[in-house]
């Protein structure tokens, strides 16, 4: 596999990005990074439009595929057969349980509010009950997740994988959104084991 087999365009900043960039990271699979600029309308010209007609990033460009889009296919995609895809299918299942939860549930949530703060540099005045009712819901999922690592040091089968990326993502960084980790002990020490993993990196790190 050489340094430039697969081509990745992305945003640093994003969480579901991350995703993809932890997961190559651990399994040492090389690639190389587009930035993309989402702000300013990167992913909405005609040019990446025929890469993926949905518009978004993360995008693995795979040589001799093609495209493929959404963060967690891409995860599963490159980690299928590793120590971080379980063979086991209740495990597996559990896994792919988190994994919609994630992008139902928290991202949509904890993400949005993020990025409207952060990157879209909003204004609470500005998102009003937008940013209330997400704030509500981005800390139920919080909830969930807090409940789910009850004494437990990983998600699924209490070792290390894709599940634990995936949710590491948006929620490491849910302080940025306004969303306070200080009623959330079980996710705190959670965060400090993920992060403390082999070949881990921050979210800024291309």
């Amino acid at each position: 596999m050489s340094a430039l087999e697969y081509t990745l365009y992305d945003y640093l900043p994003s969480g579901n990005g991350y995703k993809v960039r932890l997961t190559a990271k651990r399994l040492d699979i090389p690639y190389r990074l587009v930035s993309m600029d989402i702000k300013h309308g990167a992913t909405r010209t005609a040019e990446f439009l025929a890469k993926n007609p949905n518009g978004r990033i993360p995008l693995l460009e795979v040589p001799g595929r093609g495209f493929l889009a959404e963060s967690h296919a891409i995860i599963g995609f490159l980690a299928r057969g590793s120590e971080l895809y379980p063979d086991d299918s209740w495990e597996c299942a559990q896994l792919w349980q988190w994994l919609c939860f994630e992008q139902y549930n928290l991202e949509p949530n904890v993400g949005t509010v993020r990025f409207w703060l952060t990157s879209l540099h909003k204004s609470a005045a500005e998102l009003g009950e937008r940013l209330t009712e997400k704030l509500a819901k981005g800390h139920e999922a919080l909830g969930v997740l807090e409940r789910g690592l009850e004494s437990k040091r990983f998600l699924v089968g209490d070792r290390f994988t894709l599940a634990d990326i995936a949710l590491y993502a948006y929620t490491h960084v849910a302080p940025e959104g306004g969303f306070s980790l200080d009623a959330y002990p079980n996710i705190r020490g959670w965060l400090e084991r993920v992060a403390a993993e082999p070949k881990h990196a921050p979210i800024t790190a291309p």
